[in-house]
């Protein structure tokens, strides 16, 4: 199988060229070069687009502007990018007979659904939850997804989307995280409920690819599994140590180290329905994640270690800060 991977010089692109490379023949685009990127271009532009799909099988689409960009790219780069730049891509796939397009999504499509108010449970979020995106991020993620429903609807491309939570090794995103945690201690933490190694990222695409034409469409949430069931949503919100310790015995290793379990959790992704229909196995949840600590071995997988901390700017911003906007 021939497989077009885009955004092959950020942390999933490269992450999964360098898993397939021994196995499939790979083209790979991004507009930034790298040791995994055959090709040079952005995917707003339809000719090269056109050039780089001929000939393939599949199609992962990984290319995005992400969250951090809200702040230093305006809405209609966002719009050009994760829209037009995913429209061209549905369109030589159709255009061309590529057979398989898997398209990588992101729970922050959800948005203001996975932040309840403060008195409220935690939320429990399943493929049926609503999104309600909110910034241009979001947006422009779910007019993305839309746009394969439409093409695996009308054009007959068998079209799966994985709504990806958290992976990336920088450090958090939020200030206040980054001042309360240690780095590793905020991640582990983020397993219970918002998080995924890359190596489990990667394996979900893969499942995907091979599921495809069974499935023909389908939207998927692509997170660690977690250990909590919906009976646990009001007490995860009202005091989270206790009830991530009915599951795992975080307490002694924490206190080795210093760190701390969150006090309140505030929604839980749940990635049953990809298990179920993709296969898919995820190896990387909070018990393993604790284990590993306790062997003495990094937190992430070998693979997350490879493909390494990337940033997403190539400047530092007020305060030295890796982000020029905290919002978590």
């Amino acid at each position: 199988m021939k497989i077009l991977v885009t955004g092959s010089s950020g942390h999933l692109g490269e992450a999964i060229v360098r898993t397939i490379s021994s196995t499939h023949s790979v083209r790979s685009l991004d507009i930034l070069t790298s040791e995994f990127t055959s090709d040079v271009g952005s995917i707003t532009d339809r000719s090269f687009v056109a050039d780089c799909v001929r000939g393939v099988d599949a199609i992962i689409h990984c290319a995005t502007l992400h969250k951090p960009h809200v702040v230093t790219h305006s809405a209609q780069d966002f719009v050009d990018v994760n829209v037009t730049g995913t429209l061209n891509l549905l369109e030589e796939a159709s255009r061309q007979d590529v057979g398989t397009f898997v398209f990588t999504s992101t729970t922050s499509a959800f948005g203001r659904a996975l932040s309840p108010d403060a008195d409220q449970p935690a939320a429990w979020i399943t493929e049926d939850v609503v999104p309600v995106p909110k910034n241009i991020y979001g947006v422009t993620k779910v007019a993305a997804e839309n746009l394969c429903e439409l093409y695996s609807r009308q054009r007959g491309l068998k079209c799966l989307i994985l709504r990806t939570s958290r992976f990336f090794p920088e450090q958090d995103d939020s200030k206040a995280t980054r001042q309360a945690y240690a780095d590793d201690n905020a991640k582990a933490n983020e397993f219970l409920y918002r998080r995924i190694d890359i190596e489990d990222a990667v394996s979900a695409h893969l499942c995907a690819l091979d599921k495809a034409e069974e499935l023909r469409f389908g939207r998927y949430i692509i997170s660690a599994t977690t250990p909590f069931s919906k009976d646990d949503v009001e007490g995860l919100r009202k005091n989270a140590p206790i009830v991530v310790q009915r599951y795992a015995e975080f307490g002694p290793l924490y206190e080795e180290r210093g760190w701390s379990m969150t006090p309140s959790i505030d929604r839980v992704y749940v990635n049953a329905k990809a298990r179920e229909e993709l296969g898919w196995r995820p190896q990387h949840d909070f018990r393993a994640v604790l284990e590993r600590v306790e062997q003495g071995l990094p937190l992430l997988s070998t693979l997350a270690q490879q493909v390494g901390s990337k940033g997403y700017h190539q400047e530092k911003f007020v305060g030295e800060q890796p982000f020029p906007v905290d919002d978590s």
